[in-house]
C-alpha cells in the first residue's frame, strides 16, 4: 500500500455521494485487506444539506463545502474549481452531480410519487403499503411515463401488488387526493391525473416516471467521454475515460442506461471504492468505453 494518504474530492453531495463517503471513510476502511488511508473533500452545490451528509462531516477524514459547486476540472494539475474561485487538488475525483428533469415540473407533482433512479423503489414500496391499508384492496396505479425509467416504475408497481395504467401523454397536472391531509406521509398524496383537453385519469396513487439528464457539463470541461444519452461514459467498475476520474450515480451511463437505473446508490459505491482501491492503490483504471 502508498505510505502517501490519497486525497479523494466528490463534486455533488446527493445519495450516491453520501454512500461513497459511507463506504470510504464511516467504516473506515474500502476492503478488509486495505483500509483508506486518507481524506475526503465533497463538493456541494447546496448551502443546506440533509442530516445524513451532516454527520459524515462530522468524520475527521471528511471536509464538506457547502454552496461549492464544482465547475471546471483541469485533469492535467488535477485541480478542481468551484463556481467562487476555489481549488481543490485531488488523488482521486468521483462526479456524482445527478440529473435534471428533461422538461419543466407538471403542476401539482409534488403530490405525486417519482420514479428517476432504482433507489425509489423502496419508498414507492412504502407508499403503496399505506394506500392499500387505506383503499383495502389491491390498488389502482396511474403511471405517467415513457422510457427505461417507465418501465421499471411498471414493473416495481405490479411486483408490489398495484393494478398500473400507464400513460405517455404528459399531463397538464397531478391531482391531490381530497383527503391527502389524512393519509401517512410515506403514502400517494395525489389519486389522478388531467390532460390539456380537459379528460382526466383517476386511481389510488400516481407515479411519475419522465426521462431526465445527466448533468455533464463538469464532466465536459475535463475532456471526459460523453455516452450518447448525454451521461458520463464509464465502464463496469465505474471508471470514465480518464485515469483518475470516475462517476457515480445519476451523472454517468453504462451499457446505454443512466447509472441511477442500473445500481443503487449503494452499490455504486461498492463499486466505485473497489475500483479507487485498485486505481490510487497499486492498481490499475480501466477506461470508459464509448456507450
Amino acid at each position: 500500500m502508498s505510505s502517501t494518504p490519497v486525497h479523494v474530492v466528490i463534486a455533488g453531495a446527493g445519495p450516491a455521494a453520501q454512500a461513497l463517503v459511507r463506504r470510504l471513510a464511516g467504516s473506515g476502511y474500502v476492503s478488509r485487506q486495505r483500509p483508506f488511508d486518507g481524506t475526503i473533500t465533497v463538493l456541494s452545490n447546496r448551502d443546506e444539506c440533509p442530516e445524513a451528509l451532516l454527520e459524515l462531516a462530522e468524520l475527521p477524514q471528511v471536509s464538506v463545502r457547502f454552496g461549492q459547486a464544482a465547475s471546471f476540472i483541469d485533469a492535467d494539475a488535477k485541480i478542481v474549481t468551484t463556481v467562487d474561485g476555489m481549488e481543490f487538488s485531488y488523488d482521486q475525483l468521483v462526479i456524482a452531480t445527478g440529473s435534471a428533469p428533461s422538461l419543466p415540473p407538471v403542476a401539482g407533482a409534488e403530490a405525486g410519487l417519482s420514479y428517476s433512479t432504482i433507489d425509489d423503489a423502496a419508498n414507492i414500496g412504502e407508499a403503496v403499503k399505506d394506500v392499500t391499508k387505506i383503499v383495502g384492496r389491491r390498488p389502482l396505479g396511474i403511471l405517467v411515463g415513457n422510457g427505461p425509467a417507465a418501465g421499471q416504475a411498471e414493473a416495481v408497481l405490479r411486483a408490489r401488488g398495484v393494478r398500473p395504467v400507464r400513460t405517455t401523454l404528459r399531463p397538464a397536472a397531478v391531482i391531490a387526493s381530497v383527503a391527502g391531509a389524512g393519509i401517512p406521509a410515506s403514502a400517494a398524496a395525489a389519486t389522478g391525473i388531467v390532460f390539456e383537453d380537459g379528460s382526466s385519469m383517476n386511481g389510488d396513487l400516481v407515479v411519475l416516471a419522465e426521462e431526465r439528464t445527466a448533468r455533464s457539463e463538469l464532466a465536459e470541461s475535463a475532456g471526459l467521454l460523453i455516452a450518447s444519452d448525454g451521461g458520463i461514459a464509464v465502464g463496469r467498475d465505474l471508471a470514465t475515460s480518464v485515469p483518475g476520474i470516475w462517476a457515480i450515480g445519476d451523472a454517468a451511463s453504462c451499457d446505454g442506461l443512466r447509472l441511477g437505473l442500473l445500481l443503487s446508490a449503494e452499490s455504486s459505491a461498492m463499486l466505485c471504492a473497489s475500483g479507487m482501491l485498485l486505481g490510487a492503490w497499486g492498481g490499475n483504471q480501466q477506461p470508459a468505453m464509448a456507450a
